[in-house]
């Protein structure tokens, strides 16, 4: 447990630059739980400037939940040079499996870039695994959590990298290890971009740490813990918004300790 709080003293010690290709739906949330973890967050959408910003930036985060035409161009271009340079690339696979448009895209991403971590909700990553999956609504996760920790696994040691998937009870895995976190609430799904926060989170985790498990695990707690505290404090899907903010500025080691639900197997 020691070493999951650490990450948090790591991110604020260490300020990483996190660029981030983000759904503009909640690009301004995504920056401000950035800067709330004591990260730097870079949000942009020009190619001219990809080697420019990543030349500097420590980690790159690529979601694809408002995806159009200039987005599928620019992020596999991205996820390239981060490679190229040796930057951390995570993805967040958003409503993977919902078109056909967002499939394609998703499966050139994994063919051309590889990634430090690939976060998504149950649905997201069951797509990503090729199952047939009628009841995935768009960025909503619907489906069940059967059989997710092998199709996990299975697919952390295909990628050679970290699947973090998303639900009641979160599971992240580098493929050998695995590790269930239990904290969260039901409100996280009323406030838009919970989920998109929380990548933006796991970049900053892995701008500052090699170790791209422990930091995910740590981050998704992190969202977790704070809507504990937004179901206890709030009272409407505005002052949740703000409570999880604020609980992620002010989580340090102590706070992450106290409240902290993860078994690692």
């Amino acid at each position: 447990m020691n070493n999951f709080a650490k990450v948090i003293s790591e991110i604020r010690e260490k300020k990483p630059i996190v660029y981030q290709i983000t759904n503009t739906v909640t690009i301004n949330d995504c920056a401000n739980v950035t800067l709330a973890i004591g990260a730097s967050p870079i949000m942009s959408f020009c190619e001219d400037e990809l080697e420019d910003v990543l030349s500097f930036a420590s980690a790159l985060v690529i979601n694809i939940g408002t995806m159009d035409k200039s987005m599928r161009k620019i992020v596999v271009k991205a996820g390239k040079i981060a490679n190229k340079l040796g930057k951390p690339v995570i993805l967040d696979p958003v409503g993977a499996g919902a078109t056909q448009a967002r499939k394609e895209l998703v499966e050139k991403l994994l063919e051309k870039v590889k990634f430090a971590v690939i976060k998504g909700n149950v649905a997201e990553i069951k797509a990503i695994y090729g199952m047939k999956n009628e009841s995935n609504r768009g960025v909503d996760s619907v489906e069940s959590s059967d059989n997710i920790e092998e199709i996990a696994k299975e697919l952390a040691i295909k990628y050679n990298c970290v699947i973090a998937a998303t639900g009641k009870v979160d599971l992240v895995t580098d493929g050998k290890r695995v590790a269930k976190i239990e904290n969260g609430d039901i409100v996280l799904g009323s406030v838009t971009g919970t989920g998109c926060m929380t990548g933006a989170l796991i970049g900053s985790a892995c701008g500052a740490t090699e170790d791209y498990f422990t930091g995910a695990i740590t981050m998704i707690s992190t969202m977790g813990i704070a809507g504990e505290k937004a179901k206890l404090q709030g009272n409407g899907n505005g002052s949740f918004r703000q409570i999880i903010m604020d609980t992620v500025y002010q989580m340090n080691e102590e706070e992450f300790l106290n409240s902290a639900k993860i078994r690692v197997e």
